[in-house]
């Protein structure tokens, strides 16, 4: 693991903010060189502190006014049903997260969609068939109170 200090947080901060930003443009909000601000976040991106850049596209813009959560509980726990689960969630796209849960649920998935008619057909042709599933809790979204927004920094405690 790494160790962060001072100015790699700030450069995380940054980069987090705004992905795009040129390393000239990084080097002056940090109140770095250039050439030191490209080292650290080749660093930084080499030891795994950053896994990728992404654009954060407009769910509105695509269309997709239905923000699903679903809870999963499974009825079996075994290696091979739960790699099968596993698999099954990653190869639905409209599942855009999905977390494995202590407690009550197994897991708790994110579904973007287009409407709850969209959702009821995704519910009876994927997510029904998940391997040993025994039951589907889903909750929906109003709207969006915070959006995702950037990591906090660890060293504030």
């Amino acid at each position: 693991m790494i160790t962060l200090d001072s100015i790699d947080r700030r450069i995380l901060v940054e980069l987090q903010k705004d992905g795009r930003l040129t390393n000239q443009e990084l080097a002056d909000r940090i109140g770095l060189s250039p050439s030191p601000c490209l080292r650290r976040v080749r660093l930084l991106h080499e030891a795994g502190v950053i896994e990728r850049y992404t654009a954060v596209v407009s769910q509105a813009a695509l269309g997709l006014s239905i923000t699903a959560f679903a809870r999963l509980t499974l009825l079996s726990h075994t290696s091979a049903v739960v790699d099968e689960v596993e698999e099954k969630l990653r190869a639905i796209p409209e599942i855009v997260e999905a977390y494995l849960l202590a407690g009550d649920d197994d897991y708790l998935v994110k579904i973007v969609i287009r409407s709850f008619e969209a959702y009821e057909d995704l519910l009876r042709r994927e997510i029904r068939s998940i391997p040993a599933l025994a039951s589907i809790k889903t909750t929906f979204a109003f709207a969006v109170t915070k959006p995702q927004s950037p990591l906090p920094d660890p060293s504030r405690g």
